[in-house]
């Protein structure tokens, strides 16, 4: 796994073991199997997570309590290569409802061979977060950030 941040975006790259279509459909299709469960901005503790997969989706976690909270849209929806989606959560780490103030995070999917998937995410535009963005950059930048979610990718794509 490769990562790197810049001053207002963070970059992160792992390969799978999966072809390309089963590589896209588990990030999005399954993001419950894989994603980092106690990283929510739920109340309560985290039940499941949709992905709804178009433009204009959302991804939404809902706790086991009933509760939701849509805290990305989909931006951009072209598989199995790519997908783009904002990322609604403020520097209190709680939705955020003005979408001038949301970064965005765009994942690419590349085919390395036939059952080999290079999957490179960045997220960018952290600035648009306001005064203290640095704190959102160095928390999604850490090593139990976005590298530990794409290791538990990894990992879920390896378990099969």
């Amino acid at each position: 796994m490769t990562a790197q941040t810049t001053a207002t975006s963070v970059t992160v790259s792992i390969v799978v073991e999966a072809p390309i279509d089963k590589a896209f459909s588990v990030f999005t299709d399954d993001i419950g199997s894989w994603w980092t469960p106690e990283h929510h901005i739920l109340q309560a503790d985290l039940k499941e997570m949709v992905f709804e997969p178009r433009v204009g989706g959302r991804i939404i976690d809902r706790g086991v309590d009933g509760s939701e909270c849509a805290w990305a849209r989909v931006l951009t929806y072209e598989p199995p290569n790519r997908l783009v989606f904002s990322w609604d959560v403020s520097l209190q780490w709680q939705l955020e409802i003005d979408h001038s103030r949301t970064s965005e995070v765009e994942v690419r999917f590349i085919a390395e061979g036939p059952a080999r998937t290079r999957v490179e995410l960045e997220h960018r535009n952290l600035d648009r977060h306001g005064n203290g963005w640095e704190g959102m950059r160095d928390a999604v930048g850490a090593p139990d950030g976005w590298s530990h979610g794409l290791q538990r990718f990894a990992d879920r794509m390896a378990a099969g």
